[in-house]
């Protein structure tokens, strides 16, 4: 069986392509450059949510499950930059074929990767493949909306339905999980300005926790674990996270009571 690799994205706003589009001089700040852009956004949309090819791509966090091993980790270090982190994650799917699993994935984190992978370079046949290459993939592949090798476990659950979306955060609660710790997306731009970085990965990791731990819900709801084997999958993503000890991690398994 192929391992599930969960994923989850973090972006700030891609200044160095803002000032270039928008012939902006060095004087500009890149607060200054940020929140002109915002501006602009808000007139157009009434929403300063930036398209997605403006979206610098930070963080890039993962749960690979396989065998008997849970692992949770942001892709490489602080100071590798935009095209090296997502060249990082399609390396892993050119090696593994792992199923992907994402938390509007189809609609954000992915639409992200692909148009920040084209503007940097990245390559990544397999992930691309629609049958080409391998038969398999004309039938079940990561690009198609409705196949598997990705599962976006909120369009799914909404039917694939815009107004039916649920957010994350809430719903793990609702279920038990800890659901967000240490900040939330839209304080992802401030925290990078103040060089809190590590702080952002740490918060992605929790997100894409979040994320396996309702994927591991859906499981058992769709009859591929049982419910002893839901809190055996429980029992070991508690026990891994504890290992780590870390201050997000203490917290976010602070806030996961034993049920």
């Amino acid at each position: 069986m192929n391992p599930t690799l969960v994923f989850d994205i973090e972006t700030i706003p891609d200044i160095a392509g803002l000032r270039a589009l928008y012939q902006l001089d060095a004087d500009v700040s890149d607060s200054e450059v940020a929140e002109m852009t915002f501006q602009l956004r808000r007139q157009k949309t009434g929403s300063d949510f930036l398209p997605h090819h403006l979206q610098k791509v930070v963080a890039i966090s993962c749960v690979l499950r396989e065998g008997d091993s849970f692992k949770v980790w942001s892709l490489g270090e602080t100071h590798e930059d935009e095209g090296s982190i997502i060249q990082r994650f399609f390396d892993g799917i050119e090696k593994y074929t792992p199923q992907l699993v994402s938390w509007n994935g189809s609609g954000f984190d992915l639409p992200v990767l692909h148009y920040r992978g084209l503007i940097h370079g990245v390559q990544c046949a397999r992930y691309w493949d629609q049958g080409e290459d391998e038969k398999d993939f004309k039938w079940n592949n990561y690009i198609s909306r409705y196949h598997s090798r990705h599962l976006d476990l909120m369009d799914l659950l909404a039917m694939y339905t815009g107004r039916a979306n649920a957010p994350l955060d809430e719903l793990a609660k609702l279920i038990g999980f800890p659901g967000k710790v240490g900040m939330d997306g839209s304080k992802v731009w401030e925290a990078y300005q103040q060089g809190k970085l590590e702080e952002i990965r740490n918060y992605c990791e929790t997100d894409v926790a979040n994320t396996y731990l309702v994927f591991a819900r859906f499981q058992m709801m769709r009859g591929v674990l049982t419910r002893a084997r839901f809190k055996k999958e429980c029992d070991l993503v508690r026990a891994e996270l504890d290992k780590l000890d870390q201050p997000h991690w203490r917290e976010f398994l602070a806030a996961w009571p034993e049920q």
